[in-house]
């Protein structure tokens, strides 16, 4: 990518404008692509929605078909937890780090469940749709169960599922025997059910911020949709980064250039180094 590209230029001077204030930068599956997880919505021959149903992913599904619902994700997932950062991952870590010797914050709203911007060290995070590292009680009030509870997924008990899927194997609380869930926002969930989504935090960050970066996003559920109206109702610097869509909206710029090429490209027109992959 050229450093004249008009999109990156002008995303790295909205980028330099703000050095004590909070760039907002909201992640899709796209971002993690490269990493080789494939979108839902997205153009990728693998991406999620092209085969599976969404009714699958909710509660109501779970509550029904428990042993299904947990064939389904365990097959979704796969060897999810297995995936390591991108350079897309690697560069916003950095610009984390080069906003906050500036006085300033960069607050990463991830709508997806993979544990790559953990991995490459983000910390001022978000997991707005939850967790695939972790699992949680179906029952609400189980200390491990919502709206404050969660397990992690090593050791629940779903190596014994995996081998004879059925109801007798169905992972369960320690806590009261229920049926083990996902840790995941489910379609038919709202944002505010579970503490670790922080969606008052993403409503906070949403108004306050100076620069609004989309990385990676279809723009098509909830959280999106309050960032950009906020952005474009304070009139704020508001860019995407994704190759195969067009601007959601007037005054939104778009980098037509995968993340793992473009986010790079923006740290090395400020003068940021990224930490190279570890081995």
């Amino acid at each position: 990518m050229k450093p004249s590209e008009p999109g990156l230029t002008a995303l790295v001077a909205a980028l330099r404008d703000v050095p004590r204030d909070l760039i907002l930068v909201t992640t899709g599956a796209g971002i993690s692509l490269a990493s080789g997880i494939p979108t839902f919505r997205g153009t990728d021959p693998d991406a999620v929605w092209k085969r599976d149903v969404t009714e699958l992913a909710t509660a109501r599904f779970f509550f029904e078909d428990p042993v299904e619902s947990w064939r389904w994700y365990l097959q979704r997932f796969g060897n999810l937890l297995e995936k390591r950062p991108n350079p897309a991952h690697r560069a916003l870590v950095a610009l984390e780090r080069w906003q906050a010797a500036r006085g300033g914050d960069l607050l990463v709203v991830s709508q997806n469940v993979d544990t790559l911007h953990e991995q490459a060290g983000s910390r001022n995070l978000v997991k707005v749709h939850g967790r695939a590292d972790r699992v949680r009680c179906s029952r609400v009030g189980c200390p491990n169960g919502a709206p404050k509870g969660s397990l992690p997924r090593a050791g629940c008990g779903e190596e014994a599922f995996r081998r004879d899927p059925g109801k007798a194997t169905l992972p369960r609380c320690p806590a009261c025997g229920s049926v083990l869930r996902q840790h995941v926002l489910l379609f038919d969930e709202c944002y505010d059910e579970h503490e670790d989504y922080q969606w008052e935090r993403v409503i906070a960050g949403a108004t306050r911020a100076a620069v609004q970066l989309f990385v990676g996003t279809s723009f098509s559920v909830g959280v999106t949709d309050l960032v950009l109206n906020a952005a474009l109702l304070q009139g704020r610097p508001t860019f995407l980064i994704d190759p195969g869509l067009q601007s959601p909206a007037p005054g939104v710029t778009v980098i037509r250039d995968p993340a793992e090429e473009a986010l790079p490209a923006v740290c090395a027109a400020l003068g940021v180094a990224v930490d190279a992959a570890s081995v």
